[in-house]
């Protein structure tokens, strides 16, 4: 057996859909720690269940559409479509018995000892029984439909996510007989799920209201039963671009379509009677496996509407976030501010704020001949779009890249070309088959000594919302050789060109596997000549097989592989003479982890480099994405700092197991250090200037054992982003 085989080898995998449902418990695990303040771990609960709504909608509809075409080949783990489905069934089972646990044992009493209530009918007061019956009679009943099933009504199409009840009732005929009949009604959408009682912080839900009154619906009969259920569907987009002269019409018609995909789930309240299920079951074309029996209100995110309307006590919620805005970055010429050095920004500790300005300054700047850009997801308000059209009716050159086919932004996304274009900005879709993921803006000025290009690279999209959730970085430089590679990106994406090589990027589809192999390979190479060789990276996804293996073999070769992954890893560490030199660590806290790090020792050189792609066979092959060097030694060792940082959180990290389990760093015997909330707190301070400025920048001792600091350089340099961070 050669070694590429031996490292193929299905046991050294672990399925990619049952490593998702282990991070989805690590955000679980999250709602039950106690420490966190309630409110959040009520959000935390909300998030599993909206995780677990797109995890059906995208990844298990694409598992039954392999089933349906018979399609049987094991994937890197050994495992067939129809093994993994049924695995699946089995963890998500014990999952939402998990979710609901929690939902009942634990947050609803928290919230009961904080006057907080989520009443039944059977627990109201006299005048809130009056209330629920003026609001149904007001409210409610004049938008209810009645959805009867016979030989003449069939049963109604029930969109994606929504809930409704299933009533069996009893009807009459002219015999004197009476009928076991079927019924749905839709629980509307318009009317808020959670309702308001008098009395306080008590609420009610809607689908309880509603049964209380439901015999009003069907008058003539006699309700034998009612229970609440609610339906997922295959909410993939099937778009054939090669046939497609119009992407974006293509687009608008298969959103249309896809609202009435396949039903991959069905959740049913647990008391729903055994012959209602089968009933459901049969009319969804479902199996057993697919219902979800569910002991509480269906579909968690509920959850949040009772959060948003209660004001909480401080201790509640999360203190409140304010991001650092550099020095050299106010109320001055950004331009000026990146031609003397590279500007780097780390969100959400740093502020969002440059990143729009940078937009809002070429907008308006005279010296500005062009702003070139990729959009993959921003917000439904965003500052960006309103700049670029600014730009264009300031005559600049303005081309945009919309990424129409970016997960549920679709419609999104179509709404800002449409605005864009009649803006007079030059829109692109990218390249037909390939999503463009990479987050890239380019600004051509006029300076005194010729044109210059000024770009902003980053791991994470040009969306305001999210830059105060997500964790993600950028770079802001007007480095030469990036500028032609960045060029020569927009050229390939609007145009033909085919660029023979790029100077200091590199791209996807198969550049940046290429390169990381190359640099691990570099990295192989010392540790067997006996030298120091340490890999570092950040990611949220490793499911690449290529990729594995490489790490594989870097481990095998002696290399100390460190690896922050927050979601899917389907390498499996602990593994003698194969993985026993690489650890895995997770961190899933306040703020989502997006970042993308990738370090090498590099024989003491020490290469960073951030990047939009994760390691994962999508971002690698199937979409455009970037890889660009930190070349400025600062920010290069800032960087550093924050992985060192981060690999030394004991706090919200936890430990993948040879076993496939996560488990929580043991942080005893060492200071706490919530690495998140180290950032957080380093950011209030520096922006109420309370930290002294130190005489030199802590730099990081990189042997992978550790925080070892030893002095650099003056923290004023405006590209270190925040000052002299120190621990």
């Amino acid at each position: 057996m050669s070694e590429k085989q031996k490292l193929d080898s299905p046991k050294f995998y672990t399925n990619r859909e049952l490593s998702w449902i282990a991070f989805n418990d690590r955000v679980l695990e999250e709602a039950r720690d106690a420490d966190n303040p309630l409110f959040e771990r009520v959000s935390f609960l909300a998030i599993t269940q909206s995780n677990l709504d797109e995890f059906f909608n995208v990844r298990v509809a694409s598992l039954r559409k392999m089933v349906s075409v018979k399609y049987s080949e094991p994937d890197a783990a050994g495992m067939t479509p129809k093994e993994q489905l049924k695995a699946i069934s089995k963890r998500v089972h014990a999952m939402v018995a998990k979710q609901y646990r929690t939902l009942t044992r634990s947050l609803l009493p928290s919230l009961r000892h904080r006057k907080i209530y989520l009443r039944t009918p059977e627990e109201l007061t006299e005048a809130q029984r009056d209330f629920i019956g003026d609001y149904f009679h007001q409210e409610v009943f004049p938008i209810l439909t009645p959805m009867a099933v016979d030989a003449s009504r069939p049963f109604p199409f029930l969109s994606d996510g929504s809930m409704n009840m299933a009533v069996r009732l009893a009807r009459p005929d002219g015999d004197g007989k009476h009928h076991d009949e079927f019924a749905t009604v839709q629980i509307p959408g318009g009317v808020p799920r959670v309702i308001h009682l008098p009395g306080g912080d008590e609420f009610i839900m809607l689908e309880d209201v509603i049964r209380t009154f439901v015999n009003e619906l069907f008058i003539g009969s006699t309700i034998k039963e009612t229970a609440t259920f609610r339906v997922t569907r295959d909410m993939g987009l099937d778009v054939d671009e090669a046939d497609a002269s119009d992407l974006i019409k293509e687009v608008q018609s298969q959103l249309k379509k896809r609202e009435r995909g396949r039903v991959m789930r069905l959740e049913v309240d647990a008391g729903m009677g055994k012959r209602l299920v089968r009933y459901l079951t049969k009319q969804m074309r479902i199996d057993s496996d697919d219902v979800y029996p569910i002991n509480g209100p269906i579909d968690l995110t509920f959850l949040k509407q009772i959060i948003k309307r209660v004001q909480p006590d401080p201790d509640a919620v999360y203190p409140e976030h304010t991001p650092y805005l550099n020095p050299v970055l106010q109320n001055q010429n950004i331009f000026d501010t990146i031609r003397q050095q590279d500007v780097f920004v780390h969100l959400p500790y740093d502020s969002f704020a440059p990143v729009t300005e940078f937009i809002h300054q070429a907008a308006g700047d005279p010296e500005v001949l062009a702003v070139k850009m990729t959009l993959y997801r921003v917000s439904s308000q965003s500052p960006i779009i309103k700049y670029l059209k600014q730009a264009a009716n300031n005559g600049k050159q303005v081309t945009v890249l919309v990424e129409l086919k970016a997960r549920f932004d679709e419609e999104n996304n179509v709404h800002w070309a449409r605005e864009l274009e009649e803006a007079g900005c030059h829109v692109i879709y990218g390249l037909v088959g390939l999503k463009t993921h990479c987050k890239l803006t380019l600004v051509v000025r006029r300076d005194e000594d010729g044109l210059r290009r000024y770009m902003h690279m980053a791991t994470g999209n040009y969306n305001d919302v999210t830059a105060r959730l997500y964790t993600d970085m950028g770079l802001f430089t007007c480095n030469t050789e990036i500028g032609i590679d960045a060029s020569s990106i927009f050229n390939m994406l609007s145009g033909f060109s085919e660029p023979p090589f790029f100077h200091k990027l590199s791209i996807s589809p198969d550049g940046i596997k290429d390169f990381l192999s190359d640099q691990i390979d570099a990295e192989i190479k010392e540790a067997r000549a006996g030298r120091k060789a340490i890999i570092w990276m950040k990611m949220n996804s490793l499911s690449n097989p290529h990729m594995i293996r490489k790490l594989y073999e870097a481990s095998a070769a002696g290399v100390q592989v460190n690896l922050l992954i927050r979601g899917i890893c389907d390498l499996k560490v602990g593994i003698p003479g194969v993985s026993d030199n690489i650890s895995v660590h997770s961190i899933v806290g306040r703020f989502l982890e997006h970042s993308r790090i990738y370090y090498f020792y590099a024989g003491g050189e020490e290469h960073v480099y951030l990047s939009s792609a994760d390691l994962m066979t999508r971002n690698l092959k199937r979409r455009v994405e970037i890889l660009f060097p930190i070349l400025q030694d600062n920010i290069r060792v800032h960087l550093l700092q924050i992985f060192d940082l981060m690999w030394s959180d004991n706090v919200k990290t936890r430990v993948l197991q040879p076993d496939d389990t996560w488990k929580l760093v043991d942080g005893r015997g060492h200071p706490r250090l919530d690495v998140q909330e180290y950032f957080v707190e380093h950011a209030a301070a520096m922006n109420q200037e309370l930290l002294p400025v130190p005489e030199s920048t802590p730099a990081v001792t990189n042997d992978g054992q550790g925080m070892r600091f030893t002095p650099l350089q003056s923290p004023d340099d405006p590209g270190l982003g925040k000052a002299g961070t120190r621990v």
